[in-house]
């Protein structure tokens, strides 16, 4: 039944002609049909927990581009809202929250985690239901760093100093936060596989700010202690890793993780991917702002790539998320050059 679906052959190692192709935040702002589900929904947390229309804009880049993976619509950080977290995002400012403080982690909440998520949960299995049978379906979670992040600022900052400064000034607590996330993390992803999701990825949006001992403390063991918990449940379903920023650190990330692919983001020069590559399959990682750009700088960026690592087991991705401005016809050249690829 799964032989179809290329990005899982290419996540088990083997090289596909052409790669297999989807993007980061595809379903987003850039597409006309996901505004106008967004207005009808209300809020960007009615849109996350209303499998109509979550089901609905997860479909939307699929039935546009054919893209070869689908990922559940959904938001890092409804994991610690379903912690007991509060929760909402305003317009031009995204996420923001009540900063967490040290005495209360031991307090957070996970009696109704599983009962809060049971939309996201209801989206996965509707998604696989009506998704075609040859497009892998992708569900995710945010690493615990990265959510911690959001936790202990109140909202998204530059350089993610407060959790820095919180995790040097408290470590226990720190230590206590990450295990609690990874372990929620961990439940919330063996769900989503299932409710019938193939493939799972992990964000690390900020594991690029930290110095080498935060990155093994705050980074790599909780991801691994994720994947150690997905892998007792479902061995064989493949985990992304996506540490953006890791630079030098992601051949010991994998290693020291066990995820099985690699998300790069487009700063990793192509030799170092190459060379990652090797190891297994890899992710990405044409930078957004050149599919924002098109023409050359767009068939260039692309051609790169497919040269560098069209030849191993690569899913043709973005180093990032896609932004709004981003023109539709950019998507669709980019869709038809990776497509056209052959391997020579």
């Amino acid at each position: 039944m799964h032989e179809k679906r290329i990005m899982l052959n290419v996540l088990k190692g083997q090289t596909a002609f052409p790669p297999p192709i989807w993007m980061m935040r595809q379903a987003g702002r850039y597409l006309p049909e996901y505004r106008e589900a967004r207005k009808k929904a209300g809020s960007f947390l009615d849109l996350c927990y209303n499998p109509d229309f979550a089901v609905e804009v997860t479909l939307q880049p699929i039935r546009r581009f054919g893209f070869d993976a689908s990922i559940l619509f959904s938001d890092i950080l409804v994991v610690p809202h379903a912690l007991g977290r509060n929760l909402r995002f305003e317009e031009g400012r995204g996420p923001v929250m009540t900063p967490i403080e040290a005495h209360e982690i031991g307090k957070l909440d996970g009696s109704r985690f599983h009962q809060h998520l049971a939309p996201v949960y209801e989206t996965v299995r509707r998604l696989r239901a009506e998704l075609p049978e040859a497009t892998t379906l992708i569900g995710f979670c945010g690493a615990p760093w990265t959510l911690a992040t959001y936790m202990i600022a109140g909202h998204g900052t530059p350089e993610q100093a407060p959790a820095r400064l919180f995790g040097y000034r408290n470590p226990q607590a720190m230590e206590q936060l990450l295990s609690t996330l990874a372990s929620h993390s961990a439940e919330y992803l063996i769900r989503q596989v299932d409710a019938g999701a193939d493939v799972v990825q992990i964000f690390d949006s900020w594991s690029g700010v930290l110095d080498e001992a935060c990155f093994d403390a705050f980074c790599v063991k909780p991801v691994a202690e994720i994947v150690r918990r997905v892998r007792k449940a479902h061995p064989d379903v493949p985990i992304i890793g996506f540490p953006k920023g890791a630079g030098a650190r992601y051949d010991r990330y994998r290693k020291d993780t066990g995820v099985t692919g690699l998300g790069l983001d487009w700063t990793v020069p192509l030799a170092q991917a190459k060379a990652l590559q090797a190891e297994g399959a890899v992710q990405g990682n044409l930078d957004p702002l050149r599919l924002v750009a098109g023409g050359r700088a767009l068939s260039e960026g692309v051609d790169a790539i497919l040269k560098a690592l069209g030849s191993g087991p690569l899913a043709f991705n973005l180093g990032h998320g896609i932004t709004p401005e981003t023109p539709i016809d950019h998507v669709a050249a980019m869709v038809a050059q990776v497509r056209g690829f052959d391997g020579r």
